[in-house]
């Protein structure tokens, strides 16, 4: 379902950032704007500006920045659909759904209805299970037994269920309401709907949250050694397993401040390392590490450490982790994995050797580069050339699943290296050369042209103001221009002369290259996303909306997208973006295309940051006089431009 731009940007209009942020970050008035220390990265002086006026938040540090809608997302971890609804229910409005059938919208607002009233239903019960810990000794010395106060406890809103079999009809008067079987809560019988009784009795319960802070289900413990020693909830619709952590909404603000989220196995081991200094810690719930959960934590951090036992099954649940990471593992972000001693769970570890030891042990904790090389080479005989062969097969799917980036291609000299192949000759293994087009087939569309400082495509030699205007009278179809269809190609055999072209604009190229490759699109860091979204008309609409199909929807072929794109008002951009020459569509990247795709992307993108990074230095020069701290941001904005221009010289020099 689409959610159309206009009411967007209404909710935008009337949201007040001020106070959206002045729930989650302490605010001072300073001359127009607010003041704060950053959310989004460790800061003892502020530098984190919100302003009243443009309705935006912006970080001098970091280079956050965003509205309401981004600040939810980014501080809450939310998609973008579910950060619209929960800001316009803040504010009393109904989000419209301009795609949807009256049938569709019913159902959505039923399915978010059912949702609340789950939610309210495992509150309640999570009440109960808390003051029925305040009359158990038995869960109380069990709890302190491992060392956890009654702070720790009352933060994480420890409970305990007693042993009766039916102890929630004391709490819910009509034991036999549905919903009490539907939230995980009661199991009702098979061969008998009369037969009904509490899911958790005798254990100490774990309320599971969400980013929102709301409660979804349970983890239950038992007090000594039965099987099984941890019970979750069943799936529901407010509770999956793949996609929840524990402990996250409990250490949003830790990861933050301690740079890494720290993925641990279980309840005890996330509420032990809070009570020891670590709070900053999660825990899958009783299922291996999924992708879903990986996208969720980098939401809130750059670096993630896997903590596991050293035993088999802990190596082979990292091997799970490292699949799932492997995706998501670009070159800004750090994926690690910490392998305890056979004897040893965090807690007792850091009991034994103390926190600054298991601090010292989660910075020599095994990157994921080299867990990666391990686990291809695990059984390879590499003094033989049958080894090297299969360490080679076992590493091409996860060096394949890796993004485009300086790790990726780095660790493809590594293994070929080991296996005893040149760079170019495992290229030609593993990315082999696509057969030669059938005859009068179309071909693909000409290569988008890299850009001068001056805006003109690269290879265009001179930039002064009459060459250009040569440049421009060829581009409208001189010989051996953008214009010459020899130099564009011969697109179709007999086709008939072209119209004139002129060169895409930088956010048409982006759009084109993220529209048919919308993977690429979630690597992209925050700043990257904010500008393509705050560019103006239809290309700021698009890149939005391309946003909120990601968050709802996951990544999709153009196809799918092209019918998810009727109706809006950026359809025609969309629509002429991604028709070819030859008027067929443009398909979607795959293999070796994809890569120079995405080398294309990272590009044009740095071009466009480097555009705005000048703007944001004529900013800060113009505020020089009346803010002490604006030559500052003007030299770190500069360092940051000679970064770019630096990786940008062989695109500038063509």
């Amino acid at each position: 379902m689409t959610i159309p731009a206009s009411f967007i940007q209404e909710l935008i209009a009337r949201a007040d950032v001020v106070e959206i942020v002045g729930r989650y970050v302490p605010l001072k008035k300073a001359g127009a704007n607010f003041m704060g220390l950053c959310p989004f990265h460790g800061e003892k002086s502020p530098s984190f500006s919100v302003s009243p006026t443009k309705q935006f938040y912006h970080c001098f540090g970091c280079g956050v920045h965003g509205n309401a809608i981004g600040f939810l997302m980014e501080h809450g971890g939310m998609g973008f659909v579910e950060a619209v609804h929960d800001l316009a229910g803040q504010y009393g409005l109904q989000v419209p759904e301009d795609d949807a059938s009256p049938e569709e919208r019913a159902r959505a607002a039923g399915q978010r209805q059912k949702q609340a009233t789950l939610s309210d239903v495992l509150e309640k019960a999570g009440e109960a299970y808390r003051k029925q810990l305040r009359q158990s000794p038995g869960a109380i010395d069990y709890l302190k037994g491992r060392g956890v106060s009654s702070e720790v406890a009352k933060q994480f809103g420890i409970g305990y269920a007693p042993p009766g079999w039916r102890t929630l009809a004391g709490v819910f008067p009509d034991y036999d309401d549905p919903l009490l079987a539907e939230s995980g809560l009661v199991i009702v019988g098979e061969e008998d709907a009369d037969k009904r009784y509490d899911r958790f009795r005798d254990r100490v319960m774990f309320p599971i949250r969400n980013v929102k802070g709301e409660c979804i289900g349970f983890g239950g413990r038992v007090l000594g050694d039965e099987k099984p020693k941890y019970l979750n909830s069943p799936e529901t619709p407010v509770f999956s397993k793949g996609r929840e952590l524990y402990g996250l909404f409990e250490s949003r603000a830790a990861l933050r401040d301690k740079g890494y989220a720290l993925v641990t196995e279980g309840y005890m081991d996330v509420v032990a390392l809070a009570q020891l200094g670590f709070p900053n810690a999660v825990a899958t719930l009783g299922t291996a590490c999924t992708p879903e959960h990986v996208q969720k934590l980098f939401r809130f951090t750059d670096s993630v450490v896997f903590s596991f036992d050293g035993d088999a099954a802990g190596r082979r649940a990292a091997r799970k982790a490292l699949d799932s990471a492997l995706p998501f593992a670009s070159d800004v972000r750090s994926v690690k994995f910490l392998f305890l001693p056979a004897e040893h769970d965090p807690d007792s570890f850091i009991r034994e050797h103390g926190a600054e030891a298991f601090s010292r042990f989660v910075n020599e904790a095994t990157p994921l580069s080299r867990f990666m090389i391990e686990a291809a080479r695990e059984g390879c005989d590499l003094g033989s050339a049958e080894g090297r062969a299969h360490m080679a097969a076992n590493a091409k799917p996860l060096w394949s699943a890796l993004p485009e980036g300086a790790l990726k291609r780095q660790l493809l000299g590594e293994i070929a290296e080991l296996v005893q192949l040149g760079m170019q000759d495992i290229n030609a293994l593993w990315m082999p050369a696509a057969p030669p087009p059938a005859r009068n087939a179309p071909q693909p569309f000409p290569e988008a042209p890299r850009y001068e400082d001056d805006g003109t495509p690269v290879g265009y030699p001179s930039r002064d103001r009459k060459e250009r205007g040569n440049w421009r009278d060829k581009r409208e179809g001189g010989k051996g221009s953008w214009g010459d269809r020899s130099a564009r190609g011969n697109f179709a055999a007999g086709s008939a002369a072209r119209p004139r072209l002129r060169p895409p604009g930088r956010p048409d190229v982006a759009a084109r290259l993220l529209l048919s490759n919308m993977h690429e699109w979630e690597p992209l860091s925050h700043e990257l996303h904010s500008l393509l979204c705050d560019l103006p008309g239809e290309h700021g609409q698009l890149f939005t909306w391309l946003d909120g199909q990601l968050h709802e929807h996951g990544v999709q072929p153009w196809a799918a997208l092209r019918e998810g794109l009727r109706g809006q008002p950026f359809e025609a951009l969309a629509e002429r973006l991604m028709t070819g020459p030859d008027g067929g569509p443009i398909e979607d990247n795959e293999g070796e295309q994809a890569a120079d795709a995405a080398k294309e992307l990272r590009n044009v993108l740095d071009f466009m940051l480097d555009d705005l990074l000048k703007a944001r230095q004529s900013e800060a020069i113009a505020a020089v006089g009346s803010d002490p701290l604006a030559l500052e941001r003007y030299k770190a904005l500069e360092t940051r431009r000679l970064e770019l221009r630096h990786r940008l010289k062989p695109s500038i020099s063509g």
